[in-house]
């Protein structure tokens, strides 16, 4: 059975029958450039694929679609009528195609985190999320401090060190643990041996890596830990990425999160000799309302509650 001849002997779709729509385009592009080679060059095809193209669609009509003048094409009457419906045509198909898609494709999740825990610990582990959720796309963004959800923004990671304005339905993910870390093979450059009673100290020459993003997070875990940091050597950073990445190259002692450099710890580049101290905040993940299980914002709020731990 011809796939073409579908429908009764005598049906009116016989009678009807649209010339190969692969013709259809060949032609459509040899009327809009006037010209067979153009076309061949438009579509990556030869001039005589084209010539023949057009040589069926004038074949299945019954008339000159194009005058042959002088190696020069022109279009007919015919012609002229033909070429404006298949383009007419055409830009519905692609317009219906367009729109189906768009309408098919599922709107990323987007997430604003802060920016070092986006870098040294969300990205990181983002493939694992992937793996296990490859219908949930994920749209990060860098951001600190209040922020506006429902506006461009579906969920963000905070840490609760200010004050969140206007109504959020908070998750705890975890407790924020600081010490000082520094690289490892610096531990006994910047820390006084341990003893039966006590941790590692800092040596009173260790230079201390600050950063104006976090300014007080030295003298944050000084209290807790109840460690005179004052008057010692320290270097200045623009943001606290920088000072992590600083004690990463040797070149001296930062507060490290134990999030943020966990993965430096576990891969043998950093250490921290004196622990991990809970500093009373917790990352929470924000949303502007609760969050409704099985929906792609529950996937992403229990995988994240999974790579806390």
């Amino acid at each position: 059975m011809n796939p073409d001849d579908i429908g009764e002997p005598s049906s009116q779709i016989n009678a009807f029958r649209l010339p190969p729509m692969a013709a259809l385009r060949c032609f459509e592009a040899a009327a809009r450039l006037e010209s067979f080679s153009r076309a061949a060059e438009a579509l990556h095809l030869t001039h005589g694929a084209i010539s023949r193209a057009v040589r069926l669609v004038e074949d299945e009509l019954g008339v000159a679609l194009f005058e042959r003048r002088s190696r020069r094409v022109f279009l007919t009457d015919a012609g002229r009528k033909l070429a404006t419906a298949v383009r007419e045509g055409f830009a519905l198909v692609e317009a219906a195609v367009r729109e189906i898609r768009e309408e098919a494709r599922v709107p990323a999740l987007v997430v604003s985190c802060e920016p070092t825990l986006l870098m040294r610990w969300l990205i990181p582990r983002l493939p694992d999320f992937q793996g296990r959720h490859p219908d949930v796309p994920v749209h990060l963004v860098a951001g600190g401090g209040p922020v506006t959800l429902g506006r461009g923004i579906d969920l963000a990671i905070r840490r609760n060190d200010f004050l969140q304005t206007g109504a959020v339905h908070a998750t705890p993910l975890f407790r924020e643990r600081t010490g000082p870390i520094c690289r490892v093979d610096k531990v006994a450059s910047f820390f006084d041996p341990p003893d039966a009673h006590r941790l590692p100290e800092l040596r009173a020459d260790a230079v201390l890596l600050q950063s104006r993003s976090r300014p007080d997070a030295w003298e944050a875990w000084a209290r807790l830990a109840d460690c005179r940091t004052l008057g010692r050597r320290s270097q200045s950073f623009e943001h606290f990425y920088i000072s992590l990445q600083a004690a990463v190259a040797g070149i001296g002692v930062a507060i490290g999160p134990w999030q943020l450099v966990r993965d430096d710890i576990d891969s043998g580049i950093l250490a921290a000799p004196a622990g991990f101290i809970e500093d009373g905040t917790v990352y929470q993940l924000l949303a502007p309302a609760a969050i409704i299980e099985e929906s792609p914002h529950a996937k992403l709020r229990d995988w994240l509650l999974e790579a806390a731990i």
